[in-house]
């Protein structure tokens, strides 16, 4: 069971802020978003003739920004990247009747198209319409949903991992247990989704147009705050040209920036053991009727944000912070040599590594049900998570024909897997990230037919996986020969018994940074939105990996009398330092052949480089001439 608290209003001015600091602080409604979102149409007389000329004004009703341009000579008009939200359109033609437009939202990744048709009359008249949502999208033929930020900020979500949301979306489903890394990192969530019969790892993840994939495993790097996010958008199908890298879905999430107002909210949200069952394989008292004590957990996760105007209907900043903190013990139960068995050791280094083993503390089933030796042991190790994240998100209108975004996220985590390789308390081992992701955009107009939107951005994630058994100094005993002492303990295996030491292929740990620079040129010409542009990438991989080893014995027998049937170690480091270039181009036209007929044509060109590494260490070995 989860138990949340969440307070959130907002605030006039920063005086009445300070004022209601002392708990709750202030914290968030209607925050607004940063990210592409388009918006088109036609400007048209009584007749249904076309309006050359005529003056579109695009006003953000959250930050007061406003985006203008004219209809051409066949009365289009085009703005290819507006921040999401909800606007005011007004439009002024000569002769005509101003029409203005209230509260059309535009969302994240959509194309909106909004049809106007001026009467006749004086510009100082006005006839004011409400928006409608729109059914269908008619200006693209992507297939895909929007989750909207009223979703991502308010849905019950057990973990508040933005990717569980997805699940949603019609054609998407949980990732099998047994994919390729499918399963939930501790504390962390799920980091894939399978959606339209595609595979977990061809979704490309977007975060205001920088790609956040993990180059390695090809899943999202890392899942931000969902405090940080305003909506976002699967398109599972018929992805335009401008989209390329993976075969799967394209996932566009859009970043939440300040409004004219002061908003933020403060959360904390728990889970223990005191609101939990008992787990099945954590009984209460043992084989000799002696208590066992419940296994912990207990799990906080808590953080705020806030957002508001620098600089009103000029410069706007959001910030989050998201802490984890969860303490947990996990139920083992292996089968681990008796009294009687431990006493007949003569061995100095089983000696030495059954100090390492704990005492069995259940009685055993034998042959039909009879009970055995003593020789179970049943009890937890300790899980824990800590994990700290926040990001700043800035959004600032230059002048009327340049406009700039920016954000950046960093998340630390440290946490345990004690079940790596072992089914002991005290082993296994402990995993330590660091990730982090910035996005800087910068909108120019040219002119009221001609655009250009400039993305740059990296996405980064640092890991280092170390055995809990690294050093065996620090177990005071003698290791059989062959063992690589210098580097750790070796996973020892007992079949069907017990498991402890290692993991085998530990230490090891990558740092891996992406870096992603594109261009997307939007040119209206009559009839034809023509977007034309590219990207480069650059994927940096720099890995370490040792290898502890491991020793098999058949059964506890054998473990008793040192007597292994098996050693495997990978001699020597996996280290290398991998470099690999992709470059990519587009032309997009969407020709509008009809009123209610469009037509999308595309073409998109990736070279993703041959892969290099530093020191040339990429070899074949020869076993004819040895080299």
């Amino acid at each position: 069971m989860e138990v949340g608290l969440r307070v959130s209003f907002s605030v006039r001015s920063l005086c009445l802020l300070l004022t209601v600091f002392l708990f709750s602080f202030a914290l968030c409604d209607q925050a607004r978003a940063q990210s592409t979102a388009a918006l088109n149409g036609t400007v048209t007389d009584p007749a249904g003739a076309a309006v050359p000329n005529a003056k579109v004004l695009a006003k953000n009703q959250a930050t007061g920004i406003e985006s203008s341009t004219e209809t051409d000579s066949a009365g289009a008009y085009l703005f290819p990247s507006l921040p999401i939200g909800i606007y005011r359109i007004e439009v002024t033609g000569s002769g005509f009747q101003t029409a203005i437009i209230t509260d059309l939202r535009l969302d994240v990744a959509t194309a909106a198209t909004q049809n106007i048709q001026l009467r006749v009359g004086e510009v100082t008249e006005h006839v004011t319409i409400t928006a409608e949502t729109a059914l269908v999208e008619t200006a693209t033929t992507s297939l895909g949903q929007v989750i909207d930020e009223k979703t991502v900020q308010e849905i019950p979500l057990n973990g508040r991992h933005f990717v569980d949301i997805s699940l949603l979306t019609p054609g998407t489903v949980t990732p099998p247990q047994n994919g390729f890394l499918t399963a939930p990192l501790r504390g962390q969530g799920s980091f894939a989704i399978n959606t339209a019969g595609q595979r977990e790892d061809t979704t490309n993840w977007l975060v205001n147009g920088i790609n956040l994939n993990d180059p390695v495993q090809n899943q999202v790097t890392f899942q931000p705050p969902i405090d940080t996010l305003a909506e976002y958008k699967i398109d599972n199908s018929s992805f335009p040209a401008q989209y390329g890298r993976n075969s799967g879905a394209i996932v566009n999430l859009a970043t939440r920036s300040g409004s004219n107002d002061f908003h933020g909210e403060a959360f904390e949200f728990f889970r223990n053991n005191d609101l939990d069952a008992r787990n099945f394989f954590n009984p209460a008292v043992n084989s000799l009727g002696a208590p066992l004590a419940q296994n912990p957990f207990k799990r906080n996760d808590f953080g705020g944000d806030f957002g508001g105007p620098i600089k009103k209907n000029k410069l706007f900043f959001f910030l989050a912070y998201e802490g984890l903190r969860q303490r947990q013990g996990l139920a083992l139960s292996s089968t681990v040599p008796s009294p009687a068995q431990i006493a007949t050791v003569t061995s100095t280094a089983v000696k030495d590594l059954l100090a390492l083993v704990p005492a069995a503390n259940l009685v055993g089933t034998g042959t039909a049900g009879v009970p055995s030796s003593f020789n179970l042991f049943s009890g937890s190790t300790a899980a824990n998570v800590s994990l700290n994240q926040g990001s700043a998100d800035l959004d600032y209108d230059l002048s009327d024909k340049d406009r700039i975004h920016g954000y950046f996220v960093i998340q630390k985590d440290h946490r345990q897997e004690p079940t790596q390789g072992a089914n002991l308390p005290g082993f296994g081992d402990v995993r330590s990230g660091l990730r982090d992701l910035v996005t800087v955009s910068e909108d120019h107009v040219f002119g009221p037919s001609l655009t250009n939107t400039v993305r740059l951005g990296y996405n980064r994630i640092h890991l280092i996986f170390t055995p809990t058994a690294l050093d065996p100094t620090n177990f005071d005993m003698t290791l059989p020969d062959g063992s690589p002492v210098d580097v750790g303990l070796p996973n020892i295996i007992v079949s069907g018994a017990m498991s402890f030491g290692g993991p085998t292929g530990e230490p090891q740990g990558r740092g891996d940074t992406t870096v992603v620079l594109n261009d997307t040129l939007s040119w209206l010409k009559g009839r034809h939105s023509f977007a034309f542009g590219g990207e480069i990438r650059r994927a940096y991989n720099d890995n370490i990996a040792e290898n502890v080893g491991s020793f098999t014995f058949p059964t506890i027998a054998n473990f008793l009398t040192d007597s292994a049937t098996n050693f495997t170690v990978l001699l020597g480091a996996g280290n290398d330092k991998i470099l690999q270039p992709s470059y990519a181009g587009f032309a997009q036209d969407s020709f509008k052949w009809k009123p209610n007929f469009t037509i999308n044509i595309g073409l998109r060109y990736e070279w993703n480089s041959t892969p290099s590494e530093s020191q040339n260490r990429f070899t074949n070995f020869d076993t004819t001439t040895g080299t």
